[in-house]
């Protein structure tokens, strides 16, 4: 079974819905979570103070925190305090955000500037305040939440998702700079009914993609057996794996590589037979630089033979 005893939990967003959610299930698998919620001048809101004690009342510890993620400041005093509470912090649940939702071109820069700052600038926050403390004692679990709206497109969301898709590079590069520490990070991509969602969402899709059906997803990202660079989707009960994939491809000679040859051969170059992955950005570099050199090869030896006189 599952379990978080002894876990020390950030959860931001937490006061409502698919953060309630998570850390409430977090609580009640034996971690202490940190309900951290926007507040008036950094104190905790009210709704944050209502899920601590939800938790406290089950048996559990929780504290609540009302730091902006999208301030540096107040995001290391919320890490500080935690520490100096708890002395660790083992799990990260990147969840905050907000919406501003318009056509792209109805859409402010300062909208556009707004979302991608806590989103995209929030989790970059949260996830430096813990990175070294999880270095240091080389074990971390950091989930970054994305949408379908930036994997897939959703019509008036160009800021949300646009912060949305930039999870999956910021969970990359982490992955990788994270292993040796013991820092597993992945990516949840929920579908659920929420008051961020209110009004997106018809009535009968709203009963069934719950915050509760979620947060098994979570449980099994944030866990010690959990794996890493994984993009999970759930919702309504619901979960796959949602891959970053890459056609084989084609190779062109030199005199070929014309705009009119990518026009011809693009069905052959797009094809989703021979699909593949790649564990990083120079492997993906290697690929191409291998059929480069398999193709210079092939053409030297049936190159017509030459005699020396």
């Amino acid at each position: 079974m599952i379990s978080f005893n002894n876990r020390i939990a950030i959860v931001t967003g937490a006061a409502n819905g698919l953060g309630r959610s998570h850390a409430l299930a977090l609580a009640a698998r034996g971690a202490r979570v940190v309900i951290n919620d926007l507040g008036a001048n950094g104190e905790p809101s009210d709704a944050a103070m209502a899920v601590v004690e939800e938790i406290r009342h089950s048996g559990q510890l929780a504290m609540a925190s009302g730091a902006d993620v999208s301030d540096v400041d107040q995001v290391r005093a919320m890490v500080a305090e935690v520490m100096a509470a708890w002395g660790r912090i083992d799990i990260l649940i990147n969840n905050a955000g907000i919406l501003r939702d318009k056509s792209f071109a109805k859409m402010t820069m300062d909208d556009f500037d707004l979302v991608v700052k806590v989103h995209l600038g929030g989790a970059a926050n949260c996830t430096k305040a813990v990175w070294q403390t999880m270095r240091d004692q080389n074990y971390g679990r950091i989930l970054l939440t994305s949408s379908g709206s930036g994997l897939f497109g959703n019509f008036g969301q160009a800021n949300y998702g646009a912060a949305k898709a930039a999870m999956v590079g910021l969970m990359n590069v982490l992955h990788i700079e994270g292993a040796k520490n013991n820092i597993r990070i992945n990516v949840l991509v929920p579908t659920a009914a929420t008051a961020m969602t209110e009004g997106l969402l018809s009535p009968d899709i709203s009963l069934l993609a719950t915050p509760e059906s979620v947060s098994p997803a979570v449980l099994f990202l944030t866990s010690e057996s959990a794996p890493s660079k994984v993009m999970l989707s759930a919702g309504a009960g619901a979960y796959a794996v949602v891959h970053l994939l890459e056609s084989d491809g084609i190779y062109l000679p030199p005199e070929e590589r014309t705009p009119e040859q990518l026009s011809a051969r693009f069905e052959q170059m797009a094809s989703l037979v021979d699909m593949q992955t790649f564990p990083s950005a120079f492997a993906q570099t290697k690929k191409y630089t291998d059929l480069a050199k398999a193709a210079s090869q092939e053409r030297h030896f049936q190159s017509p033979r030459q005699d020396i006189l």
